[in-house]
C-alpha cells in the first residue's frame, strides 16, 4: 500500500496521513455546500411558504441536516476509513453492500448534475465572451478537471485547490451574488408578504433542503478520515456546511421572489447578462462548482473500493468520472431529480442505524469491529429499513411509479420526515444492539 494520501483505499488512514486540521476540513465543507443547486433548492420554498416561515425552514434543515454531517465526519474521523467501510461495523460486510451501491449510483447521479450545471454556466459564459456556446466542450473539459482534482485525494484538493483557488472562487461568487439577488429585491415587501399556500409546505420543506444537506453524510468519512482530530472533524462539518447553507438556501428564496428564477440552468445565463463584473462572477462560480464534482467522483470511486478494495483508485476515479462526464452529455435528466431523493430518503435512517452501533461500540470502532464484523446483522438491516419505510409513509419522495406504487389513502403527513425516520431507526437499531449482545452473553454464559 502505497503511503500517499490521494491512493490510500480502504484501510485505516495511519496517523502519519492525517494532516487535515479544523481550517482544512472548514475551507472544504464551506466550499462543498457553495452550488447553485442549493441556491435553487432554496427557491423551491417560496411563494408558497412566507420568507419569514421559508427562513425558518432554512435554518432548521441547515442546522440539523450539518449536525449529521458533523456527526458523521467525528464517526469518521474515529475509524479512518470511508464510509461505505464504515457501514460493515453495523451492517455486516456484505449488509453494507446494498447502501454501497445506492450510494454510487447517488454520486453518479449527482456527478451528472454537476457537470451540467457547470458545463451550462461555462457555454453561457462563453456565449457572451466569444459568441459561442460549446456546451459538449465543456462538458467533456469539467469531467477531465474532475479527474485531476479527485486524483489530489482530499489531502491535496483542500491544500493545492481549496486554499490557493477555490476559497477565492467561492467569496468572489458569493459576494456578486449576494449583490446581485438583493438589488432587485424589496426586503420589507417580501417580508410583509404572505404566503401562497400548497407544496411545500413548512415541514415539506424542511425536508426538500434536509435531503439536499444529508446527501453529504454518506461522504463525509471519505475526507474526515485524513482529520488530525475528532473534535476538528465534528466542528468544522457542522460549522462549515451549515453557514453557508443558510446562506445560499436564504438567496435562493429571495431570488425566486426578487428575478422569478426557479431553475439552476437559467441561472448562469440571468448572471452573464449583467456585464464584465458579472462574467468575472461566473467565472468564480464555475471554477467553485467544481469542488461539488471533484467531491462526488471522488467519493463515488471510494465507495466502489468496498465491492472492489483490489482495484486500483485511480482507475476507478476515472471510470466514475468517465460515466458522469457521458450521462451529461446524452442523458436527459429532467424527471431525475426524484429518483435522487429517494435514494436520499434511505440514508437518512441509515445514519440514525450508524451512529447507534457506534455508541453501543462506547463511541469508538476497533479495526476488528469493521473488519471482522459478520457477514450480516440483519436486526441492524431490519432497523434500517424500517426508518425508511416510516420516511416514505409520511413523505413519498421519488418517481411517478415509485410514488404510485407505495400509494397509500392517509396521503402525506404535514410534519416531516426525516427526523421521525431517524429517530426510529435509530432506536430500533439501539435496542436491537442491547438485545443481541445480552443474548450473545447468555450464549457465552452457558457454554
Amino acid at each position: 500500500m502505497s503511503d500517499q494520501g490521494p491512493a490510500w483505499g480502504i484501510e485505516p488512514v495511519p496517523e502519519r496521513l492525517r494532516a487535515l486540521g479544523f481550517t482544512d476540513q472548514l475551507l472544504l465543507w464551506g466550499n462543498l455546500s457553495v452550488s447553485l443547486l442549493v441556491i435553487v433548492a432554496g427557491a423551491l420554498l417560496v411563494p408558497a411558504l412566507s420568507l419569514p416561515y421559508a427562513l425558518l425552514a432554512i435554518v432548521v434543515a441547515a442546522v440539523s441536516g450539518s449536525l449529521l454531517i458533523g456527526l458523521a465526519a467525528l464517526i469518521g474521523a474515529d475509524a479512518g476509513v470511508p464510509a461505505m467501510v464504515l457501514l460493515r461495523a453495523p451492517l455486516g460486510r456484505r449488509g453494507s453492500l446494498l447502501p454501497t451501491a445506492l450510494n454510487v449510483v447517488q454520486c453518479l447521479g449527482w456527478s451528472v448534475f454537476e457537470l451540467l450545471i457547470i458545463a451550462t454556466a461555462a457555454s453561457a459564459l462563453s456565449e457572451q465572451v466569444f459568441g459561442w456556446k460549446g456546451k459538449p466542450f465543456w462538458t467533456v473539459l469539467f469531467g477531465g478537471v474532475a479527474v485531476v482534482l479527485a486524483l489530489l485525494g482530499p489531502v491535496g484538493f483542500v491544500r493545492r485547490y481549496v486554499r490557493k483557488v477555490g476559497a477565492y472562487a467561492v467569496i468572489a461568487s458569493l459576494g456578486y451574488l449576494t449583490w446581485w439577488v438583493l438589488d432587485k429585491s424589496q426586503l420589507h415587501a417580501f417580508w410583509g408578504a404572505e404566503g401562497k399556500g400548497g407544496f411545500p409546505s413548512f415541514w415539506a420543506g424542511v425536508d426538500l433542503l434536509l435531503a439536499s444537506v444529508i446527501s453529504w453524510t454518506p461522504l463525509a468519512a471519505d475526507y474526515s478520515r485524513f482529520s488530525k482530530t475528532r473534535r476538528a472533524a465534528f466542528w468544522s462539518g457542522w460549522i462549515g456546511y451549515a453557514i453557508p447553507a443558510i446562506w445560499l438556501f436564504g438567496l435562493g428564496a429571495l431570488l425566486l421572489l426578487a428575478r422569478d428564477i426557479s431553475d439552476a440552468a437559467a441561472i448562469p445565463a440571468a448572471v452573464a447578462a449583467g456585464g464584465v463584473v458579472s462574467v468575472l462572477a461566473l467565472v468564480a462560480l464555475t471554477v467553485d462548482e467544481s469542488d461539488e464534482a471533484f467531491a462526488n467522483v471522488y467519493s463515488g470511486a471510494v465507495s466502489l473500493q468496498n465491492m472492489l478494495p483490489r482495484v486500483p483508485q485511480r482507475l476507478l476515479i476515472v471510470g466514475v468520472a468517465v460515466i458522469a462526464t457521458v450521462g451529461a452529455l446524452v442523458i436527459n435528466l429532467s424527471n431525475y431529480m426524484t429518483f435522487l431523493f429517494l435514494l436520499g430518503s434511505f440514508f437518512v435512517p441509515l445514519f440514525g442505524v450508524l451512529l447507534a452501533d457506534w455508541l453501543l461500540h462506547r463511541c469508538h470502532y476497533t479495526r476488528e469491529a469493521i473488519f471482522e464484523a459478520p457477514a450480516w446483522r440483519v436486526e441492524q438491516i431490519a432497523a434500517w429499513l424500517a426508518g425508511f419505510a416510516l420516511y416514505q409513509y409520511l413523505l413519498p419522495q421519488g418517481p411517478s411509479w415509485w410514488i404510485d406504487l407505495i400509494h397509500h389513502d392517509a396521503g402525506p403527513v404535514d410534519f416531516t420526515a426525516s427526523l421521525p425516520s431517524f429517530a426510529a431507526a435509530f432506536g430500533l437499531a439501539l435496542a436491537a444492539g442491547v438485545v443481541s449482545r445480552r443474548l450473545r452473553g447468555t450464549v457465552a454464559a452457558g457454554v
